[in-house]
Parts: structure tokens; C-alpha cells; sequence
């Protein structure tokens, strides 16, 4: 199992909160599955930038991004060199710390 602790975001996760999850699954889904309510507009499909987190330990133990997600990560509001897409970045062996940003392009959100 692998630990992810996601750092406090005032409206998705205001306290945070730590999980554990098998390697493998990616990290928009183990937040989901958490109850984190992280946005997915195109529903995991790599074809828009809702999902985007930062990786603020253990970014180099995840796969790296294919050329489609890294033309999205472009379009990120607040982009930062460990940036990703939680629906395409799959968990390793180490642990991470991730960062869902305040703000995304999302120009309608389902929540309101």
C-alpha cells in the first residue's frame, strides 16, 4: 500500500487528509474513492486540465507524462514543474504529498 496525503484545499478537502491505496491506480481515482470530490470534467479521458494537482513529494516516483498531457498541463492554471494530471499520473511504491490548486479552467463546475 501507498500513502497520499492531500494538503488541506478550502472547498474539496479543507482539513486534508491521508490515504492509503495500492500502486497502480491513479491519483484522481484514489481521491475519489477517498471522497475527495477532485474535478474531472472530461471524465478521466486526458482531455482537459480540471484534474490538475501538484506532486509536492514523490513526483519522481510516478510514470512519466505522455506528450498529450503535457500539451494540456500548458493550458494549467497555476502550472509548476511537478504538475499533472491526477487522471493520468499512477501511483508508485513511494509516498506522495499532493496539492489540488484553488483554482482551475473549469469554466462550469457541477457542484454549483
Amino acid at each position: 500500500m501507498t500513502r497520499i496525503t492531500f494538503l488541506p484545499h478550502p472547498q474539496i478537502c479543507p482539513k486534508g487528509k491521508t490515504i492509503e491505496v495500492e500502486p497502480g491506480i491513479s491519483i484522481c481515482d484514489a481521491a475519489l474513492n477517498a471522497g475527495i470530490p477532485i474535478e474531472h470534467a472530461c471524465e478521466k479521458s486526458c482531455a482537459c486540465t480540471t484534474c490538475h494537482v501538484v506532486v509536492r513529494k514523490g513526483f519522481d516516483s510516478l510514470g512519466t507524462a505522455e506528450d498529450k498531457e503535457e500539451d494540456l498541463l500548458d493550458k494549467a492554471w497555476g502550472l509548476e514543474p511537478e504538475s499533472r494530471l491526477s487522471c493520468q499520473a499512477k501511483v508508485g511504491n513511494q509516498e506522495l504529498v499532493v496539492e489540488i490548486p484553488k483554482y482551475t479552467i473549469n469554466l462550469v463546475s457541477e457542484q454549483h
